[in-house]
């Protein structure tokens, strides 16, 4: 099984950087290789853990996927674990957690995120033609929620 973490320092708060990865419906503006995103189901599963189920279409070129991800975004703990349910893959496991750096103020937050995905394709040919692409992809995701960020957010 393929694997991927990384560990980033940003100008931004861990709570901004939950909510701009909670945001799941904004993805398709920036999320490389993510096409289309809808919401199959969203339900609030104790005070401030939330479970959504999310069809997210992803493609490059002619080549074009649609899977299915159980989201538990959990804002107590600020972190966010996705499986997928549905899909090309036989295991797909990402972790995204959070923290406010020691020292960080409200003036000038800084935070670490953790981001995290372990996958696996059910058939081989796919994970031959779609591998690469995928951990390409993976490899820039944190310098696209990172660039989001400051987007959203602004510089600092």
């Amino acid at each position: 099984m393929k694997s991927f973490r990384n560990r980033r320092h940003v100008p931004h708060s861990a709570q901004e950087m939950f909510a701009l990865v909670r945001d799941v419906e904004s993805y398709p503006k920036f999320v490389p290789l993510c096409e289309a995103i809808r919401i199959r189901r969203r339900s609030e599963i104790a005070p401030g853990v939330e479970l959504l189920f999310v069809e997210m279409q992803v493609g490059f070129k002619a080549i074009c996927e649609r899977y299915v991800s159980r989201v538990c975004c959990d804002s107590n703990k600020l972190d966010i674990r996705v499986e997928c349910t549905e899909g090309p893959f036989r295991k797909l496991d990402n972790r995204w957690t959070f923290r406010d750096e020691p020292g960080a103020s409200e003036a000038a937050p800084k935070s670490t995120v953790d981001f995290f995905i372990a996958y696996e394709f059910k058939s081989a040919a796919l994970g031959l033609l779609m591998g690469a692409m995928f951990d390409r992809a993976f490899h820039k995701y944190a310098d696209a929620f990172a660039k989001r960020a400051d987007e959203v957010y602004g510089r600092r």
